[in-house]
């Protein structure tokens, strides 16, 4: 029987099935993000690409995966239930 994959065996097949579909990998960003001073720690995995959805900077590629680590706060208790995914 083989055993479970790790978080990094799943993450990495998660940003690879992307990757496949053509995807740019980003990285993660740090959890104390810089150059914005209305987030005091990365609360999802949105925050590094402000600036793309608000239109101040271009994107590198149309289509874009991470597996950002964010501290989240304000829904601990919704994080990992079945209405949405994190």
């Amino acid at each position: 029987m083989k055993s479970p994959k790790t978080a990094d065996e799943l993450r990495q097949s998660f940003l690879k099935f992307f990757e496949s579909k053509n995807h740019l990998i980003m990285p993660s960003s740090s959890l104390i993000p810089s150059g914005d001073p209305t987030l005091l720690l990365t609360n999802s995995g949105m925050a590094q690409f402000k600036a793309y959805f608000s239109g101040e900077k271009e994107p590198p590629q149309k289509r874009i995966t991470t597996a950002q680590k964010c501290f989240r706060t304000t829904d601990i208790e919704e994080v990992g239930d079945d209405t949405h995914l994190t």
